[in-house]
C-alpha cells in the first residue's frame, strides 16, 4: 500500500512540477516541447533504471550517481549560452518557492522506517529537512512579494537550508546504503530509495529541486523581478 501511494505522490510532483517550470519559462513553443520530450526521456530513464535493478549504490558502477549529477551538470552547462540562462532565470520565484512545499511529503520516509524498509539517520534527518523546507515554503510565499533586505534575507537562509538538506540526503543515503564503498551505518539505510517508486526522489526530484534552489540564489544575487507574466515567443 505504502508503494502504491509513493508512486502517486512521486508521479504527481514530477508531472506537475516539470510541466509548471516549463509553463512559465519565457521560450518558444517549439523549445517547451523539446524541453518537456528532454524531461519525459529522462523520467522514462529513470523509471527502466529503477525497474532493471540499476540504481542500487552497490553495484560496480553506481547509475544512481549517473542520475543524480548528469541534470545538473546540462543545467550548468546550459547556463554557457545567454539564451538558456535567460530562460531559467524567467522562472517566477514564487513558483519555484511553492514548488518546494511538495517536499512535506518526505513524511513517507517515516513510514518506510517504520516498515524497516530505511533506517539509520537518513529518513530522520532527509525527511525532517524536507518537511521543514516545505512547511516554511508556505509563508515565504507571502513574504516573496514584500521588497526590503529582510526579506532577500529570508528567502536567501531558506534557500541555502533546502540546497544543504538535499546535499545531506544525498550523503546519508549513500553511506547508508547496504554494500557502499562508504557505507558507515549499518542496516536497511536507504535500500528503499534504490527501488521504484522512491528512486524517482534521488534521479528525479532531488536534481529539479537543486536547479530551482540554483536559480533562486541566482535571482537573489540579481535582484531579478520575482513574478513575471508567462508568455511564449512564437
Amino acid at each position: 500500500m505504502l508503494d502504491f501511494i509513493g508512486t502517486v505522490v512521486t508521479a504527481t510532483l514530477m508531472v506537475f512540477a516539470v510541466n509548471a517550470v516549463i509553463v512559465f519559462m519565457d521560450i518558444s513553443r517549439f523549445a517547451k516541447l523539446a524541453l518537456a520530450l528532454a524531461v519525459g526521456l529522462w523520467i522514462g530513464l529513470s523509471a527502466a533504471a529503477g525497474a532493471a535493478g540499476m540504481i542500487a549504490i552497490s553495484k560496480p558502477f553506481p547509475v544512481v550517481g549517473i542520475f543524480v549529477a548528469l541534470p545538473l551538470l546540462a543545467a550548468a552547462i546550459a547556463t554557457g549560452w545567454p539564451a538558456a540562462r535567460t530562460a531559467m532565470l524567467s522562472v517566477p520565484m514564487p513558483l519555484m518557492i511553492g514548488l518546494n512545499i511538495g517536499r512535506i511529503f518526505a513524511v513517507l520516509f517515516f513510514l518506510l522506517a517504520a516498515e524497516g524498509r530505511l533506517s539509520g539517520p537518513f529518513p530522520v534527518f532527509a525527511g525532517w529537512g524536507d518537511i521543514i523546507t516545505g512547511v516554511v515554503a508556505m509563508p515565504l510565499l507571502w513574504l516573496v512579494n514584500h521588497e526590503g533586505t529582510r526579506r532577500a534575507n529570508a528567502i536567501a537562509a531558506w534557500n541555502l537550508f533546502g540546497a544543504a538538506d538535499l546535499a545531506l540526503a544525498i550523503t546519508l543515503g549513500v553511506t547508508s546504503a547496504e554494500g557502499s564503498p562508504l557505507q558507515i551505518f549499518t542496516g536497511p539505510g536507504s535500500a528503499a530509495m534504490q527501488q521504484l517508486p522512491w528512486s524517482f526522489v534521488p534521479t528525479v526530484l532531488v536534481p529539479f529541486w537543486f536547479i530551482l534552489h540554483a536559480i533562486i540564489w541566482v535571482q537573489l544575487r540579481r535582484r531579478a523581478p520575482l513574478s513575471h507574466p508567462a508568455h511564449a515567443v512564437a
